[in-house]
């Protein structure tokens, strides 16, 4: 009878355990779980099988697996805590600025508002818009000024935000009138061209990129010479750059990205080192590399553009380092005394829409400009 019931316990568990298996090989952090189910699971079942057999009252077993449950636990405590550690570390990344406070025209909206009446308005037939993440509180605010009053959904709208490199692809395709963002990269402009799309670039501000370290990091100023050969692999430690003998962790973004695309600008041809990358479980269940977060270690070096890192600077957990012994400031960016300043643009392929170039115009007017300051960044002349 005990045979019986221990292949039946051995059976019922063996199959909770591997399903559970199952989900956790699926999970973000699969590496970890997928060891550990199985573990625990063989765990069980000699526990329960030392039950069923009467062996648990004797001191060794009772303790062996008494021992087991509380390695099981710390382990996962520890594990856990790493990754809410390594989370915490991550001040740079997609998800840190929430666009929807940004929407117009809802309540409380963090969208900048003139002072007076726009002298330009769209009443229908709205031109439908898309860009960069960082450039959305800029063309909310325009849509706020120009566009009637009523709900513009961040993700189906005439107003959306669906970041850099997928905006791009959508202008192409022809799904958007005007999208906004930093100059297209080099591969960017080739696929336009590839498909027989002209594209039209009209600035409509300035801005810094910027790159950033750890508040403590005592590194003040690079050299673009200096940060093309961090990023390229050939300064590898911060003491080599006047800092502490720490190896240099160079964090990049995904390639695509309006930002990874001014770090390759600023690279001039010089061939980038690989990125420090994670595994992480796609929708179909493979594993992919994806590009890892700014990670705020004492030996990280990032990189945004400066509006997007003001509020993280302000916060005391990073710093701005100055280039050529210049710091990325709205004044030296407008003097162009910060020698890596660009512009950004109101990028059109080709848009029948009757509106487009009135509203473009408009946001080169001094009203448009004035959103571009209120914003927080340069406008393309004070």
């Amino acid at each position: 009878m005990k045979l019986f019931v221990t292949i039946l316990t051995v059976m019922a568990v063996g199959f909770v355990g591997l399903v559970a298996t199952i989900f956790a090989s699926l999970s973000r952090n699969a590496e970890f779980y997928s060891a550990f189910v199985p573990a625990v699971t063989v765990g069980i079942i000699i526990t329960i099988i030392l039950a069923i057999y009467g062996k648990l009252k004797e001191k060794i077993p009772k303790v062996s697996m008494l021992i087991f449950a509380i390695l099981a636990v710390l382990s996962v405590s520890a594990f856990e805590g790493y990754q809410a550690y390594l989370h915490s570390l991550e001040v740079v990344s997609s998800q840190d600025v929430d666009l929807s406070e940004y929407r117009p025209f809802i309540d409380g909206s963090k969208a900048v508002r003139l002072d007076e009446d726009s002298t330009f308005k769209i009443e229908d037939n709205l031109p439908s818009l898309d860009g960069a993440t960082a450039l959305y509180p800029v063309y909310a605010a325009f849509a706020q000024a120009v566009y009637p009053e009523k709900e513009y959904d961040l993700y189906n709208s005439e107003v959306v935000s669906s970041q850099t490199s997928h905006a791009f692809d959508r202008l192409v395709k022809g799904e958007v009138d005007i999208v906004f963002m930093a100059h297209p990269s080099e591969k960017q402009m080739k696929g336009a061209e590839r498909n027989g799309v002209e594209l039209s670039l009209t600035p409509i501000g300035r801005e810094a990129f910027v790159f950033f370290v750890h508040n403590n990091n005592s590194v003040e100023e690079l050299t673009v010479e200096q940060i093309q050969r961090i990023y390229s692999g050939k300064i590898t430690n911060w003491k080599e750059v006047g800092g502490t003998d720490e190896e240099i962790r160079a964090f990049q973004r995904p390639e695509g990205s309006g930002s990874q695309s001014a770090l390759i600008s600023v690279m001039d041809g010089i061939p980038l080192m690989d990125a420090p990358s994670e595994d992480i479980v796609s929708a179909m269940g493979g594993i992919i590399k994806e590009t890892t977060n700014y990670r705020n270690r004492t030996n990280a070096i990032g990189f945004s553009f400066r509006h997007f890192s003001q509020e993280m600077v302000h916060d005391g957990k990073i710093k701005n380092i100055a280039v050529e012994g210049v710091l990325p400031t709205k004044e030296n960016i407008q003097n162009e005394s910060y020698p890596i300043v660009d512009q950004f643009y109101a990028i059109t392929a080709g848009s029948e829409n009757p509106h487009v170039e009135a509203f473009i115009k408009w946001m080169q007017s001094d009203q448009g400009q004035k959103i571009v300051d209120l914003t927080g960044y340069v406008p393309l002349t004070e």
